[in-house]
């Protein structure tokens, strides 16, 4: 089927072509050329389709143009594997659906019940939710399926790898049996055939072909490292490539938080999510680096499911995926619907064969990358201040520094000043901004803590093997607030900044002080500004 020129040729209506163009959608992916005319026409669809086709629009466009305006509530309803994945997509409705007047709800675990019931209750014509939360409204009796014209599953693998195909089979046996459904799902294993096989009515199978599963504006590359020098070989990487917003997978938990805590002892804007940590601290972590606060997500397989964050650049694998699908998942994170993308595997020499593997098996090309030397990052400094000097000579209103360059010149040559200032510039961003250590005076690094958040500061850092569980099991565990409550942690050499609740920062500073971490007492006291204030 030939790419047509524009949304229009689906048959999209007018009030969503206006939203699909305030959106700044300019033409349909593959998986929307094929998947909007046939649910239009009513078919139940499987389309099979990688996150990052933009197969949230193929599915939520057609699902909002054949709702009755008139019709009782809710004709729609989404399933997700994540929390995450389901306010993803509810937003995406809501922006999609503007112009109609369709009222959405996001319905997930972690949210207090009770909101979500005067939610159902006030009357939403689209509901998004992850399985459990949906069949805990459907025990209570506070959603009502009977009316549903269109039923989708997203992600249909990652909800099956999640354990979720049994809630799955019980809400599709709730919905009426005369509705539309459609399974979207980066694969389709013997589970999900047979689920279609029972649920679906004479289904169109819609696929990407295998060469658009790893979307050809993603650049991927390997670098061969040895265990103990991943870390250092991921810093060099993050300072030579000049990286915008980046996503770095780990395999556990545990390697998410010491990869975390090494970033940012480092001095590197990074943030954590994996499965363990409470939602509001997940919440606080994605909103921070959509929002620019955090250049750096790093993230275990499962808490990354369903993420779709605008302006990602690169996807890095510190630790190597354990399977063609989940190497695919995780750099669709970039390369966005028409946008490039680089995807990066740190892999040890034992795990090359693997690497080839999964080339083989998803058709893509992954080339071996040079490491970049200490000269590579040290000439990479020097080519970003050129740069941004270039950009304040040619924009900025110098004005009182220029008179403090004239003094400065009448005591040596203006060469010799200019490489004095220079050397500041560099050494200052070899030291503090890549993990200068200090005390309390260093402040809070010029950033403040979000309203009615205080930033506290600890006196231990990486160099002590203080990980962000420490601190966050010091505080939950006698601090009077819960391990969700905690806000960011920075970890730097030898301190560390935390935020807590304002109310509760007495409270947790004299826990903290009665505390001991690895052995050693712990000091908090509130972080002051740099300037003192």
């Amino acid at each position: 089927m030939a790419q047509p020129a524009s949304f229009a040729d689906l048959g999209i209506t007018q009030p969503i072509l206006a939203a699909l163009s305030d959106m700044g959608f300019e033409e349909p992916s593959p998986i929307q050329v094929q998947t909007i005319p046939h649910m239009l026409a009513g078919r139940d669809v499987i389309g099979q389709a990688q996150t990052g086709t933009g197969k949230t629009a193929a599915f939520a466009v057609p699902a909002l143009q054949r709702l009755d305006s008139d019709g009782p509530r809710p004709q729609v309803l989404i399933l997700t594997p994540t929390r995450e994945l389901a306010l993803q997509v509810a937003e995406e409705v809501a922006r999609i659906g503007v112009n109609l007047g369709a009222r959405e709800a996001a319905i997930y675990g972690g949210q207090p019940i009770e909101r979500q019931i005067r939610a159902l209750r006030a009357g939403v014509d689209v509901v998004v939710g992850t399985p459990g939360r949906l069949l805990d409204h459907l025990r209570r009796g506070t959603l009502e399926l009977r009316h549903l014209r269109t039923v989708i599953l997203d992600e249909g693998d990652e909800m099956l790898d999640m354990g979720f195909i049994d809630d799955i089979e019980a809400i599709l046996q709730a919905a009426p049996g005369e509705r539309q459904t459609a399974i979207f799902s980066a694969t389709v294993p013997l589970p999900i055939l047979r689920l279609t096989q029972r649920y679906l009515r004479n289904p169109v199978h819609l696929r990407v072909t295998p060469e658009h599963l790893i979307a050809p504006s993603i650049e991927q590359s390997y670098y061969e490292v040895r265990g103990i020098d991943r870390t250092e070989a991921l810093c060099r990487l993050i300072d030579v490539l000049g990286m915008g917003r980046a996503i770095i997978f780990c395999r556990t938990k545990r390697g998410v938080d010491e990869l975390t805590a090494a970033l940012q002892a480092r001095g590197y804007p990074a943030e954590a999510i994996h499965g363990d940590m409470a939602q509001p601290q997940r919440n606080r972590a994605l909103a921070r680096f959509r929002e620019g606060g955090s250049e750096l997500l790093v993230a275990t397989d499962v808490a990354a499911r369903g993420l779709d964050i605008e302006g990602v650049t690169h996807v890095i694998n510190f630790d190597i995926a354990q399977s063609p699908e989940a190497h695919v998942h995780r750099i669709g994170r970039t390369g966005r619907v028409g946008r490039s993308g680089a995807a990066l595997t740190l892999v040890l020499p034992r795990e090359v064969k693997q690497l080839r593997a999964i080339a083989d098996s998803t058709g893509a090309r992954i080339p071996r990358g040079i490491l970049p030397s200490p000269a590579d990052v040290a000439a990479a400094a020097r080519d970003s201040v050129r740069r941004q000097l270039l950009e304040v000579l040619g924009e900025a209103d110098l004005g009182e520094c220029l008179d403090l360059a004239r003094e400065l010149a009448e005591a040596s040559s203006p060469v010799m000043v200019a490489a004095a200032a220079l050397k500041m510039v560099l050494d200052a961003g070899r030291g503090s901004a890549r993990g200068g250590a200090g005390g309390n005076d260093s402040g809070s690094d010029g950033i403040t803590a979000e309203p009615g958040m205080q930033r506290l500061f600890v006196n231990m850092g990486g160099r002590q093997g203080l990980r962000p569980g420490d601190i966050v099991r010091a505080i939950s565990g006698t601090g009077g607030i819960s391990g969700g409550e905690v806000g960011v942690i920075d970890i730097h050499d030898d301190f560390s900044f935390v935020e807590i609740p304002r109310a509760a920062a007495d409270r947790v500073i004299a826990v903290l002080r009665r505390t001991r971490i690895g052995g050693r007492p712990v000091n908090a006291e509130v972080a002051r500004a740099r300037n003192g204030g």
